[in-house]
């Protein structure tokens, strides 16, 4: 008997899981894997005799910017259990067709100096956009950090009018308002000049998944803004050792965590005026009870798989059903190299790899991308994001080897004609690497090994539905209070004792950590209740 089971080992779970534990909960973690982490998870691959331990490699996330914009790493004392960052400065850079190279830095103005080499103008814009965005974002991330409601975003809106520095200026409330409500792409348009600059910004934002053109979308752009606050870092070791981390805090408060036990069965039962969830059944057939249960896994996976219909009202079962969880998102390719990119761009560049690489010459080849995922196929000719994290953690690689990872977008879970993605995955992946070799030659040739991840792979080894690496689409009618639905938002279900935790609650995915942090307060507050009337 415990006092919470949490159903996956993802980092919001196991975030909800040491918030409990912290506060005396008797819990027990279950990941169906055999590996901990969910999509935040590095694992030895490569082995070979001239590399006996292989390389670290990540089979999910790689970078991480938003939580460090929350207290989770400070209130679980995480470096305490062996967390270790390293700084990513720039955080993304864009080397620009025809030459030259534009660093994001942590420092608004090193930034600044970096795009002025390729339009000072946009580089004055830079400014105004940035201080636009940050008064808009103290507010936008408070509303992050709590259970949504119907009117907290505008709570905060209306809030920023009597803080010191208002979030809009005067006269400007209208316009203000109208931004937010555009798209991204309307966004980047009205602020700045130079195409490189740009396609930089859109490509960086569009790692949320809509289009450029889709209607309130605008703070995906925007919140450019708050990663000169937090930056972007890397746990040395790999993305990874921060659920290593998060798992030895549990088990340090007396938590327990168990592999390889993947759950068949949330147990429910008649009590009081509604069902309840009193434990989990496990693909083995055996049972383990709880007072409290709590679901990392996908939406869809936990109220239609695991609790099922028999114990849902039709209209609920089918609204989540209903659930726009998309057509895929993108693949990635997780290459052993014999040597970093040289770019042609910024030949001997000493930033270049210290960040995210945003590998899209315009913003029409990345429509082209667009248009090919909306047809069913995946793209001719990929948007890809290179990541080359062994220039700042030679850790993750043998000496003299390198790690490059090419992310690429859109591609469709769901292929158009009779293409079957396990048919097609290596020479998709090819034409990823293909994008590589196009910016920097000296990589023909240089490929040790790799592991690809197709949409459908993505799905079968993290549980994403439909390869959805945000689980849910993050449009705005699935955003604050609508995700994943509005009976569901706020982190509890009509199954009494059953909790959400995932990437599909708000505010949604990204290494945040925001949905298992305010799911753990939602959780302690109901135990603070059930004390109050029921003492033990």
């Amino acid at each position: 008997m415990y006092d919470v089971i949490v159903i996956g080992s993802g980092h919001n779970g196991l975030t909800t899981a040491c918030y409990l534990a912290k506060a005396g909960q008797k819990v027990c973690v279950l990941e169906r894997r055999e590996t901990l982490g969910g999509a935040v998870c590095t694992e030895q691959m490569f082995r070979s005799p001239d590399a006996p331990d292989g390389y670290r490699i990540d089979v999910g996330s790689s970078a991480h910017f938003m939580i460090h914009q929350t207290p989770v790493i400070r209130d679980l004392d995480l470096e305490a259990y062996g967390l270790s960052y390293i700084e990513m400065d720039p955080f993304m850079s864009y080397p620009v067709p025809g030459g030259g190279v534009i660093h994001f830095h942590r420092s608004v103005e090193e930034t600044m100096a970096s795009i002025a080499t390729i339009s000072p103008a946009d580089a004055a814009a830079y400014r105004d956009f940035i201080d636009f965005w940050k008064r808009i974002n103290n507010g936008v991330l408070k509303t992050f950090l709590v259970p949504p409601s119907a009117g907290g975003i505008f709570r905060e809106v209306l809030k920023g009018q009597f803080r010191d520095g208002s979030m809009f200026q005067k006269g400007e409330q209208m316009d203000g308002v109208r931004k937010i409500l555009s798209s991204y792409g309307q966004v980047v348009d009205e602020y700045f000049e130079n195409e490189s600059v740009k396609t930089a910004l859109l490509w960086f934002a569009a790692q949320s998944g809509p289009p450029p053109d889709q209607t309130a979308t605008a703070d995906f752009v925007g919140w450019q803004a708050m990663l000169h606050e937090s930056g972007g870092k890397r746990p040395k070791g790999g993305s990874g050792m921060l659920t290593q981390a998060m798992a030895r805090m549990l088990e340090a408060h007396g938590g327990e965590i168990r592999l390889d036990a993947p759950v068949e069965k949330i147990l429910v039962r008649p009590g009081g005026n509604a069902v309840k969830a009193t434990g989990v059944r496990l693909a083995g057939g055996e049972e383990l009870t709880a007072t409290r249960i709590v679901s990392n896994a996908h939406v869809q996976t936990t109220m239609r798989r695991l609790v099922g219909p028999e114990h849902l009202s039709p209209s609920l079962f089918k609204r989540v059903g209903d659930i726009n969880i998309g057509n895929g998102f993108g693949m990635v390719i997780r290459c052993a190299v014999e040597e970093l990119p040289e770019y042609e761009a910024c030949p001997g560049d000493p930033f270049i790899h210290n960040g995210l690489q945003l590998l899209v010459p315009s913003r029409e080849y990345m429509n082209a991308s667009i248009g090919d995922y909306m047809a069913g196929r995946p793209p001719e000719h990929p948007s890809v994001l290179a990541m080359t994290f062994t220039k700042i953690d030679p850790s993750l690689a043998p000496e003299g080897r390198h790690l490059l990872y090419a992310w690429a977008q859109w591609h469709p879970y769901k292929l158009s004609g009779e293409t079957r993605w396990d048919d097609i995955r290596e020479q998709e992946a090819q034409k990823i690497y293909d994008v590589v070799t196009r910016y920097a030659p000296n990589m023909k040739g240089k490929r040790i090994d790799w592991h690809i991840q197709t949409p459908l792979d993505i799905e079968r080894k993290h549980g994403m539905l439909n390869g959805n690496v945000m689980h849910v689409e993050m449009t705005f009618d699935q955003m604050f209070m609508f995700r994943p639905t509005p009976e569901l938002s706020r982190y509890k279900t009509p199954v009494e004792n059953l909790y959400l935790s995932s990437a599909s609650c708000h505010p949604g995915g990204g290494v945040f950590a925001a949905a298992g942090y305010n799911a753990s307060g939602v959780i302690l507050k109901d135990i603070r209740k059930q004390r109050t009337w029921f003492p033990r």
